[in-house]
């Protein structure tokens, strides 16, 4: 009889342990901005600069408009379904399982992009330091380390990300405060508040605008991942959401104020020594080669390690699918016995990483991501829609301004930001689509069976 009560004891503890809320709105907002990195403006600031016609603030401001309008979407989601999968499984489960997994197969696009955006910029900004080396081998050095490295299983900690986030807040800070030194001390404190990085009508065009605002939207990309904790965190209905929007407003704030002072610094965009590294310019300009240096170290530091989480991400996506037959379990499937990595599957994302240098520049691969972000997105603020104000048994609950109306202009933002996408990524991006879409329809009899399951939990 005791040891049934143990037993029954037992029972009744497990689940508290599991699901234990310990998170506070503030670990949330941290764990966001880690997503992220403080310095996400920076690689885009040139090519952004001149696909504006110096309006990048402007873009940056545009896009988190966008992305606080959808980050409200994946809270409430979030609080609906507290899985893995984020986008794929709201769009699954709120909308269809088989637009869920077109959705998913156009955030598989994203974990194969990632690796060759962070080995392409890594190999620019190296190059950049040491001219001697051709691009081609930095690139080739940075997707075998990255290689290497998931191939041992290396992981990063919690007290390494922290302390690369901290040297990242430093050196930025340090920029910014240097930059606000040079302003004043060239034009005077009055230059520290102009107008023109925001609208200037000498060369405001609205299409130009909308086109690097397609770009700029890589700023906030990876604000959803704050969606994945909604079991591990206090009052999760209202701090997810709470979580998602600040960490889109707080990005857009920080990396609008580097933006703003670059362009202060360095106002003409034309001549930039070169486009894709054009903030280390900037900071050579106010900080000397110390602060060229140093915004190259953590630079390297930031794709070097991204990299390594997106190559992951890839690797393990692959042998998710590979493991439940979605894809050829021999291949896809294996793992290694030793160190219990996805060994052919890091192989084959680090090949895609370095090929992609190759054949892209950051430019073009930044946007090819963005077509698959801003489809997901999109998904996201239908399924929202769908879910609380068209579904039957919410139908008496419902608010047209939160429930259709907010989630209708994400849906609406996004789709220009998408639409404003320059060909080549939407004929890249069209092309993986519809291949996902042959395949599934392959996979379902023609859509009579259920779509082939996509595990994000892996990644």
């Amino acid at each position: 009889m005791a040891r049934g009560s143990n037993s029954q004891a037992t029972i009744q503890h497990e689940p508290q342990i599991q699901l234990r809320r310990v998170l506070t709105l503030w670990d949330l907002i941290f764990y966001g901005i880690v997503l992220i990195t403080p310095i996400a403006a920076v690689p885009l600031f040139g090519i952004a600069d001149k696909l504006s016609r110096g309006h990048v603030v402007t873009t940056v401001l545009i896009a988190m408009i966008a992305m606080m309008l959808t980050a409200v979407s994946y809270g409430r989601m979030a609080t609906v379904y507290p899985a893995a999968g984020s986008a794929y499984t709201y769009v699954g489960r709120a909308l269809h399982p088989h637009l869920g997994f077109l959705t998913g197969w156009a955030m598989m696009l994203d974990y194969f992009v990632i690796p060759v955006i962070n080995t392409i910029y890594g190999a620019l900004t190296l190059a950049r330091l040491f001219p001697a080396v051709p691009y081609i081998g930095w690139a080739a050095l940075i997707a075998a380390t990255t290689t290497y490295l998931n191939l041992r299983g290396v992981r990063s900690t919690a007290r390494i990300n922290v302390i690369l986030l901290s040297v990242m807040c430093a050196v930025i800070g340090i920029f910014m405060v240097l930059a606000v030194r040079y302003v004043i001390h060239v034009n005077g404190l009055s230059a520290l508040f102009s107008i023109q990085p925001l609208y200037d009508p000498k060369t405001t065009d609205f299409p130009s605008i909308a086109t690097a605002t397609s770009l700029a939207a890589l700023t906030y990309i990876g604000f959803d991942g704050v969606t994945t904790l909604s079991e591990e965190v206090h009052d999760p209905k209202r701090n997810i959401l709470r979580a998602t929007v600040l960490v889109c407003f707080l990005t857009g704030v920080f990396s609008s104020a580097q933006v703003y002072l670059a362009q202060l610094v360095w106002p003409d965009y034309s001549t930039f020594p070169n486009l894709e590294t054009a903030f280390m310019d900037v900071s050579r300009r106010v900080g000397g080669v110390a602060l060229f240096d140093g915004m190259a170290f953590i630079l390297v530091v930031s794709m070097v390690g991204a990299g390594l989480a997106g190559q992951a991400g890839a690797a393990r996506l692959l042998f998710g699918m590979g493991r439940d037959n979605a894809l050829p379990r021999k291949l896809f499937g294996h793992l290694d016995a030793k160190r219990r990595v996805p060994t052919y599957n890091l192989w084959l994302s680090g090949l895609i990483a370095f090929g992609g240098a190759l054949f892209l520049n950051w430019e073009r691969a930044a946007e090819v991501l963005n077509f698959g972000a801003f489809l997901a997105f999109m998904g996201v603020n239908l399924a929202a829609a769908r879910h609380f104000y068209f579904r039957a048994p919410l139908r008496k609950d419902r608010r047209i301004l939160k429930d259709l109306v907010l989630p209708g202009s994400g849906f609406l933002f996004c789709l220009w930001i998408w639409w404003n996408l320059p060909r080549p990524a939407k004929v890249v991006g069209g092309i993986w689509f519809v291949g996902g879409f042959l395949y599934d329809a392959i996979l379902t009899r023609g859509f009579r069976e259920k779509p082939a399951m996509i595990d994000f939990s892996e990644s």
